[in-house]
């Protein structure tokens, strides 16, 4: 996926779910109009997840899955079911196609169940209605063949109809300004910055930005006081990296109002209230605790890097602890999540929102709190209360 496209995260994950030989990869080249996924009458052939981000009409960009079947074998079969299931922890719509000559298993009524389990909207495909045709009669079932393409364009319809559906119009920080309003960007450019470029957030804050006609203003921290001096108009915000947090704030007057890429990812991701309360935890950290850093993304981590340096460093400085650290990043996170005593994850931009709600919803089922980078930051640099003013119901949490 090139750096203008879509991201990922903001794309509609659309997962393909059946036993071996239902046709899921059949049904998603056709779909799709590509051979994204290799068919062949060898049960199994889909070993892995395969995942590609697209544009598909009528719905626009997407994240196509296809999974391996939810009835393999063995050892390894067990294996690749397992990661067909951790697919729905980020399937925003599932399309469970069941082979119509073979008709509706145990293994498809279990999965359903799972889906309805997660909340997760689906619909059910029965594929290879040339050989045995049928008339599904439930709202979101649909008799289809991949092999002649009878009823694919109806499937995609109403793929369609349940992702308008789930349509939000959330943003990311337009919401809290007005047309031409200031927006000052504190990005800092060290050695752990990507070469050439910004970092997604970044990029997307800009975008919201400028899309809803106001001025992005992007600065490093060094050049803060004189940016904000040489602006004609006071800014409506200043909007900083979660590792120059504290001398930001020093720069910033009181009068403006001041937040992090990583508190606004929070609230748009909605899990915000939940970073929050979790924050205080790091005030009741004790010697030998283990903490749980997790990212969403993959990177190659550099000298200086915010998740393994720079925040057990402030950890321990501001506790006064012997911690213990373990780190997750990418698609890995910790299933049982006991032997923490406290959660940070990232700001989350490289997951969606299905996503990161299930890793929130694996803390609280077990009790552990979780929060994320610019909560955490924040809060031991002292300025956790002036980084939620621009979220005023938030903030009176910490009262």
């Amino acid at each position: 996926m090139s750096l203008n496209s879509t991201p990922s995260a903001d794309r509609i994950h659309i997962a393909f779910f059946g036993k071996r030989n239902a046709g899921k990869s059949s049904i998603v080249n056709a779909v799709t109009g590509q051979d994204l996924a290799i068919v062949s009458d060898t049960l199994g052939t889909t070993t892995d997840p395969v995942q590609k981000a697209m544009e598909l009409l009528p719905m626009g960009p997407v994240v196509i899955i296809d999974t391996p079947g939810i009835d393999d074998e063995g050892e390894l079969g067990a294996l690749r079911v397992r990661k067909s299931y951790q697919v729905l922890n980020k399937t925003d719509i599932a399309v469970l196609i069941i082979d119509a000559s073979a008709g509706i298993s145990d293994e498809d009524k279990a999965l359903i169940d799972r889906f309805k389990a997660k909340s997760v909207p689906y619909i059910i495909v029965y594929n290879k209605n040339d050989l045995k045709a049928i008339s599904p009669s439930g709202e979101n079932e649909i008799a289809v063949s991949a092999l002649t393409g009878e009823n694919i364009r109806e499937l995609k319809e109403l793929i369609a109809k349940l992702h308008s559906a789930q349509k939000n119009n959330k943003t990311i920080v337009s919401h809290m300004l007005t047309k031409e309003d200031i927006a000052v960007l504190v990005v800092p450019v060290d050695g752990s910055a990507p070469k050439g470029r910004l970092i997604l957030p970044q990029q997307q804050t800009i975008r919201d930005i400028i899309d809803n006609h106001c001025m992005a203003v992007v600065t490093q921290p060094e050049e803060l006081p004189k940016t904000l001096s040489s602006l004609s108009a006071k800014p409506r915000m200043v909007i900083t990296d979660s590792q120059a947090f504290a001398r930001v704030s020093k720069d910033t007057p009181d009068d403006i109002p001041l937040t992090s890429f990583s508190i606004l990812f929070a609230n748009y991701k909605g899990n915000l209230r939940l970073a929050v309360e979790g924050v205080r935890a790091i005030s009741d950290l004790r010697d030998g605790d283990t903490v749980l850093i997790s990212e969403g993304c993959t990177h190659h981590r550099q000298c200086g890097d915010i998740g393994t340096v720079k925040l057990p460093r402030l950890l321990e400085k501001f506790t006064g602890r012997k911690l213990s650290y373990k780190w997750t990043s990418g698609t890995e996170f910790s299933e049982g999540l006991s032997e923490f005593a406290l959660v940070i994850h990232c700001g989350g931009c490289m997951l969606n929102e299905r996503e990161m709600q299930y890793r929130l919803k694996c803390a609280a089922d077990e009790g552990v709190p979780i929060t994320n980078y610019g909560t955490a930051i924040a809060y031991m640099n002292g300025i956790l209360k002036r980084s939620l003013a621009v979220f005023p119901e938030i903030a009176a949490l910490l009262e």
